[in-house]
């Protein structure tokens, strides 16, 4: 039976609080620059919470994972500068999801990309080797305002400039380095966004909280399965099932890419207690299947001739060994041996055996 993974611990105002307890880089003061971004974002108070509230289960459960590698909670907010917390799909060549990783990144970080699965956009994955990243970073430049520009302009670079220069002192906050605009600004609005979020009354904003029930859950999965099931199982879209789990590209969540989902927590018991449901009614189904074809029959012995020859299934774009199963009401362990089959991948167009030929 599937279990629920890690949840996002703090909620409310315990979020902030942590939050703001564990950053380490400068305050509101520290450069007018920092204080005219947080004044930019923060411009229409009303939106701001609004685009806040949106992306909130998110910044809590990043919150989280960045606790847990002992990141400062500014790092938390790099979503918000990179794409607002947005799973933007990746092009050729071209940085992608919420931490807008790019393609070699990615293969360094051991995030998997293919035709129908993009580690980029696994809020799990991705923020897991981030987090991982970032403590590689630090521990090589041993200053969080460098693994910002080693995040944004690339740990070589960074790392050429440290041979070159030396490491810059600590003041002033945003260092006179040879940097691109783009790798000082990126700094500058990740200590912007910080500084709104230390002092919101000054920039006349209320940070919103969040529930118990919004908070974002890792549930396992046991099998593969339709992503339209999965939704079906937690009751909502397909849509909305697709735009917390985007790193699936098709309607297939397999289990061999990212062998869980996430959901609010609020959805959490229904999805399981409607998956064991459903896993009881095709245990059930199978069995009567099997006790049909056990049990002699009254009917004159068929010749060889005259016997039925096994049905057979043409597999679709998306269908999995499980969903093929459970419409034949057999299982899935005697899809595989009827079709010689030692796992679950199934291609378009292969032709299944679905019903024994004896």
């Amino acid at each position: 039976m599937a279990n629920a993974g890690n949840a996002a611990q703090p909620q409310g105002d315990d979020l902030w609080g942590k939050m703001r307890g564990s950053f380490a880089l400068a305050d509101c003061d520290a450069d007018p620059e920092i204080h005219a971004w947080a004044r930019r974002y923060t411009s229409d108070p009303q939106r701001f919470e609004n685009q806040l509230r949106e992306v909130l289960p998110l910044l809590a459960y990043v919150q989280q994972v960045a606790s847990r590698h002992d990141i400062p909670g500014e790092f938390a907010l790099l979503p918000w500068i990179e794409s607002h917390f947005r799973p933007l799909p990746g092009r050729l060549r071209r940085s992608a999801g919420m931490w807008q990783i790019m393609p070699a990144t990615a293969r360094s970080m051991g995030l998997r990309v293919n035709a129908h699965y993009d580690g980029r956009l696994d809020t799990v994955a991705a923020t897991e080797a981030v987090m991982k990243l970032l403590s590689q970073y630090h521990e090589q430049l041993h200053d969080w305002r460098m693994v910002d520009y080693a995040y944004n302009a690339g740990e070589f670079g960074i790392g050429k400039l440290i041979q070159q220069h030396g490491m810059p002192p600590d003041e002033p906050v945003i260092p006179h380095w040879p940097v691109r605009r783009i790798t000082r600004e990126h700094l500058t609005k990740l200590l912007a966004i910080a500084c709104v979020v230390r002092e919101p009354d000054r920039f006349g904003v209320t940070l919103p909280t969040l529930s118990a029930s919004q908070q974002l859950v890792q549930v396992q999965l046991p099998r593969s399965m339709p992503l339209a099931k999965a939704a079906d199982l937690a009751g909502i879209s397909a849509g909305q099932l697709q735009g917390l789990n985007a790193a699936f590209r098709g309607s297939l969540i397999d289990i061999r890419d990212a062998p869980y989902l996430i959901l609010p927590a609020s959805l959490q018991q229904r999805f399981l207690d409607a998956l064991q449901r459903s896993d009881a009614a095709v245990a059930v189904s199978a069995g009567g299947a099997r006790s049909e074809r056990g049990t002699p029959s009254s009917s004159p012995r068929r010749t060889a001739a005259s016997a039925p020859r096994a049905r057979i299934h043409t597999v679709r774009r998306g269908e999995s060994l499980w969903q093929i199963a459970h419409r034949y009401s057999v299982n899935v362990a005697e899809l595989q041996r009827w079709n010689h089959l030692h796992g679950h991948v199934l291609r378009p167009g292969t032709v299944l055996q679905v019903s024994d030929a004896k």
